[in-house]
């Protein structure tokens, strides 16, 4: 456990080697809030209610995703494993005395830590300044529920990506187009734009088949009243059984690609 918490510290503090990186990601994520901020504004401007939603659940709804998605996404990993995978760089974890999924799951952590930090007080300087009036559903259960959604949100994610970056073993060369395929369909399809139902009722049916939306949209859901107590733990238990499915997934993904791992490159 002490390695651990060991490469958590200087994870965090490497962070800041490249700020600017950093500091162009968080820009990123709020100009996307205010952009859906001044969309969803216009259109209740016009209607008390629109796709189910009044205006204080949306606007609550478009907050909600700065944070959830600088807790779920933030994930350097994303861009290291599948590059030490074909370059052979791999062989330096495999011959140390550490797990190397717990080693990155371990470093993904600290980067959620720092960018919900920044996400906290991006929220807080858009909130003086736009005024908005939210609704967030603050009874015990729903926040119990949403919170362990979130965590179980951020476990699938780290488990979705490493299924995508763990082709290298195959295909090195098509490592970051499958991760860029894997993003596009996450930001399409997880509710980080919009809340997934608005859209037709067999779509958002379907989606509960997938893992996407068990990543930002239900977590939000919960938090301000779209779902029940009673609907949010149907859908923390669905959420378990993605989970369930990653972690076999990925070992299954990850002893196969060890047997023929050829180090190239060392």
């Amino acid at each position: 456990m002490k390695k651990y918490l060991t490469v958590f510290g200087l994870s965090f503090q490497n962070e800041f080697t490249y700020r600017l990186n950093f500091i162009l990601w968080r820009f990123r994520n709020v100009l996307r809030v205010l952009m859906t901020f001044f969309l969803w504004n216009s259109i209740f401007s016009q209607n008390r209610i629109a796709f189910g939603y009044s205006r204080e659940q949306m606007m609550a709804y478009v907050f909600l995703v700065l944070v959830i998605t600088a807790f779920v996404s933030s994930a350097p990993s994303n861009d290291n494993i599948g590059g030490e995978i074909a370059n052979g760089d791999l062989s330096n974890y495999l011959t140390k005395p550490i797990s190397y999924m717990k080693y990155w799951l371990t470093r993904d952590w600290s980067s959620k830590l720092l960018n919900l930090l920044f996400a906290f007080g991006e929220i807080s300087l858009l909130y003086f300044w736009l005024r908005p009036q939210l609704i967030i559903n603050s009874s015990p259960g729903s926040v119990v529920i949403g919170v362990l959604l979130c965590v179980s949100a951020a476990l699938i994610y780290f488990l979705v990506t490493k299924l995508a970056v763990m082709v290298a073993f195959w295909i090195p060369e098509n490592t970051w187009g499958l991760m860029f395929s894997f993003l596009v369909l996450f930001e399409v399809l997880s509710g980080a734009i919009f809340p997934l139902d608005v859209l037709p009722t067999l779509g958002s049916k379907l989606l509960q088949f997938t893992p996407f939306p068990y990543m930002i949209y239900y977590p939000i859901a919960v938090m301000v009243g779209k779902l029940s107590p009673a609907q949010g733990l149907r859908i923390l238990l669905q959420s378990l059984v993605w989970l369930g499915v990653g972690i076999w997934l990925v070992n299954k993904m990850w002893k196969s690609g060890l047997k023929t791992y050829s180090a190239t490159g060392r």
